[in-house]
Formats: C-alpha cells, sequence, structure tokens
C-alpha cells in the first residue's frame, strides 16, 4: 500500500518470556529480525540494538556520561546493511550524569547520506544540557512520536529539521510528570530555536 512502517525496538526482558528454553534477549533476536524485514524506520538506541539485534556500538558508556556518537553511526549502517529495506534510523543521544542531569539529542542515519545530529550550534553538535529532570520516563516516546511526526507532515524540509524537532520535544518531555508530552509545537520550536530560559508565554 506505499505506506512507511516504524518500530521502536524498545526491549522489555518482562515481555519476551513466553518461549520456554529463550532467553529474553534470544527470544527477541529471533523475531525482531523477522519483523525488520518489512520495516521501513528504525527508532531505538544503542541497547536496544544489541539485546534484539545483537548488534553494539563501540565506545559508548552511558552509565559514564559519555558518548561516541561514530559508535551510533556504525550500528545504523549495520541495521541498513543487515535490512536493505531500511531507508532511516533514528536514536537519542543519553548522557547520564546523575539521576537529575542529562545531556540530551539525537542522530538520525538516512540510506544515501551521511548522519545528521542535534541540537546544532553553529553548526555543530551540542546536546540539552537538562539539569532539573521531573521524570524521564517517556522521554524515548517523545522523541519517536515527534521525529514520525516530523519526517511526515512535510512541513520539514531537511533530515537534520525533523531530527531537531524531535529531539527538542523530548527534550521538553522530561519537564513534564507522566509519560504523556503535553507541550505545544510552538514551545519544541521556541527550544528548536534557541530559546531555553523556560519563561512562560502569555
Amino acid at each position: 500500500m506505499g505506506v512507511k512502517v516504524s518500530v521502536d525496538l524498545n526491549f522489555r526482558a518482562k515481555l519476551w518470556k513466553w518461549k520456554p528454553g529463550y532467553t529474553a534477549e534470544k527470544l527477541a533476536q529471533e523475531v525482531m529480525p523477522q519483523l525488520l524485514q518489512h520495516v521501513d524506520v528504525v527508532i531505538g538506541n544503542e541497547e536496544d540494538a544489541h539485546k534484539t539485534l545483537g548488534i553494539q556500538a563501540d565506545g559508548v558508556d552511558v552509565e559514564q556520561g559519555r558518548l561516541d556518537t561514530s559508535g551510533f553511526a556504525s550500528v545504523a549502517k549495520e541495521i541498513m546493511t543487515r535490512f536493505p529495506n531500511v531507508q532511516q534510523v533514528a536514536t537519542t543521544l543519553r548522557e547520564s550524569i546523575s539521576a537529575t542531569h542529562n545531556n540530551w539529542g539525537a542522530i538520525l542515519s538516512v540510506r544515501g547520506q551521511e548522519p545528521v545530529l542535534a541540537p546544532l550550534h553553529n553548526g555543530t553538535y551540542k546536546p540539552y544540557e537538562i539539569r532539573a529532570i521531573v521524570d524521564r520516563v517517556g522521554g524515548g516516546d517523545a522523541f519517536a512520536g515527534a521525529l514520525v511526526f516530523a519526517l511526515n507532515s512535510g512541513e520539514f524540509e531537511t533530515a537534520q529539521a525533523a531530527l531537531a524537532f524531535a529531539a527538542a520535544a523530548s527534550c521538553l518531555a522530561h519537564s513534564i510528570s507522566g509519560d504523556f508530552n503535553v507541550i505545544t509545537r510552538a514551545e519544541a520550536e521556541a527550544l528548536m530555536q534557541g530559546n531555553a530560559s523556560g519563561r512562560v508565554v502569555r
């Protein structure tokens, strides 16, 4: 039907217990590759890729608050090599400095193009510094939802612009209790444009 299909790898070990004799990871790695044969857009972080597909990023140490973005690009490249139908691979870039302080950004790989990062400051990747997290639950879902919208709305001229919108929207989700991102599009776009003051607009 020509409809794009996306998948969020989002590994949850407690849900992969329905086949006796299989660990959660082994079962996921048996099932998910079959599903990815029918997918256009893959969303998921490095841990999800490792546990569901057996693909691991080099240079990633989220527990120590350090990331090497080239490692994520290599994961995306491997996914697109293994699954020729996949056209785009995206993930958030979370650096966990502490429970209340995370750095946040995102990377998007498009088949045949160089990966793009967001947010950018003077053309260079510079993550959002979230220093007073209210609730990080739902941050990944906020990113996925915003990215799917941005990639399909026709209102963002480039992949980098679509990614920037998704990164900003999901960054703001960290300021909301609960896993529903109730921000407005205008708020996400204001953050995209560099307004991180947090001032209430009346």
